[in-house]
């Protein structure tokens, strides 16, 4: 009988490769830190589950096919932790999944996404910081963010601000599908008449295709590639935030925190 449990929810990645470095780590420090509770996976993304069944033959759980389970097996407390990295679409679509469970367990806690806190936001400059090199004049670190319609992409200009206010204004945020996109991160390395370099980050839990593509791809239209058309030297740092320890400590914390709270 299963009466406690930490369902850890991603997005989702069809890159096997990642997933080993970035995801599944972050499940393993979680139940590391829960010996109480099983621990369990879903993805959010049907179409990722929908590839990895179909390609890979690998079938991993959506939100209401965990929580069906576990409730059958007699779970009476559950906390859901996302790796999402704000309070966007996914997480949205992940609670509101949830939410008719409800009744089914004694308790049911959701754990926050990466950044939701102020706090969260100076947890996480502080551990990028902890990460990048020390800074040069030459060198700017430009993150790639995913982007979102939603109204929490405002997440990453305050994200910037929080690098910028802690000295690490070497640091560039952009987005493929928001704002700041990849026109405002040229106009800022503009600006900065010393840069001759450029190092790029994804800014994302797993570096999966965007990571892989859109930002370090020898495509024409990737950053690099336009990047490298703008005269800069450019190198590529391919690590999901799931590869850190200081990262998944973050995510740990937000776990236990909803496991102590009542």
């Amino acid at each position: 009988m299963t009466e406690k449990a930490v369902l850890v929810v991603s997005f989702g990645t069809t890159h096997l490769d990642t997933l080993e470095k970035t995801i599944q780590p972050i499940e393993w420090d979680i139940a590391g830190r829960m010996p109480g509770r099983v621990q369990r996976r879903a993805f959010t993304s049907g179409m990722i589950l929908r590839r990895l069944a179909d390609r890979e033959g690998l079938h991993i759980d959506d939100v209401p096919q965990s929580l069906e389970r576990l409730a059958g097996e007699g779970c009476t407390d559950v906390v859901l932790q996302p790796t999402h990295i704000m309070n966007g679409d996914e997480f949205d679509k992940l609670c509101a999944q949830a939410e008719p469970f409800r009744a089914r367990f004694a308790r049911m806690a959701f754990g926050r996404p990466l950044l939701t806190t102020l706090e969260d936001y100076r947890d996480l400059a502080a551990a990028l910081t902890e990460i990048l090199p020390e800074a040069e004049a030459d060198t700017a670190h430009v993150f790639m963010g995913h982007g979102t319609e939603h109204f929490a992409n405002a997440a990453y200009c305050q994200l910037e601000y929080m690098l910028h206010d802690s000295g690490r204004t070497d640091a560039v945020l952009g987005t493929v599908e928001g704002y700041p996109g990849l026109e405002e991160v040229f106009r800022r390395l503009g600006e900065r008449k010393t840069v001759q370099k450029v190092v790029l980050h994804p800014l994302m839990v797993v570096a999966g295709d965007h990571a892989k593509n859109d930002l370090a791809g020898d495509e024409p239209e990737s950053w690099k590639s336009q990047l490298l058309e703008r005269g800069y030297q450019v190198s590529c740092e391919l690590k999901g935030l799931g590869e850190y320890p200081q990262i998944r400590a973050l995510f740990v914390r937000h776990a236990l925190e909803a496991a102590e709270d009542r």
